[in-house]
């Protein structure tokens, strides 16, 4: 089963351009992820709709921050993009009737609303901001937290 790899490019691409000075193109950042321009403005479209990113067409164009990366979460930008369920497991929906695979679905259900919340929280408390003084300490011999 492939991975969805969105989030992680997503925040790799805005602290890169955070580091980079706010701004790049996006041939810059296709070339940084492996991938072609095309790609890149589909994806980022998804930032310049939730406002964090703002795009500039023709030569010597790009994509810009739209917002200070301390008040950016994780979550934020988890929350911009379309995404499909978190997790690979889910519930079965073999045969309605049956009260064992209720009681399986139900436990299952739970286990995921619960673990989602968690996520969901922990990247609500990562900002942006942090990453990138991560980033930059480690440059300098000093890793944070």
């Amino acid at each position: 089963m492939q991975r969805d790899t969105r989030l992680a490019r997503l925040l790799h691409v805005l602290i890169h351009m955070h580091l980079r000075g706010g701004a790049t193109t996006s041939e810059t950042i296709a070339q940084m992820l492996h991938t072609n321009p095309v790609v890149v403005r589909r994806t980022m479209a998804a930032l310049r709709e939730a406002g964090y990113a703002r795009s500039t067409g023709g030569p010597g164009g790009g994509w810009a921050l739209a917002c200070d990366l301390n008040a950016l979460t994780v979550r934020d930008v988890y929350v911009a993009i379309a995404h499909t369920a978190l997790f690979a497991v889910g519930p079965a929906d073999d045969n309605r009737n049956c009260p064992v695979e209720a009681a399986v679905n139900r436990l299952i259900n739970e286990a995921l609303c619960s673990a989602e919340n968690t996520l969901l929280q922990l990247f609500g408390e990562k900002r942006l901001s942090q990453i990138a003084h991560d980033v930059t300490a480690s440059k300098s011999g000093k890793m944070t937290t």
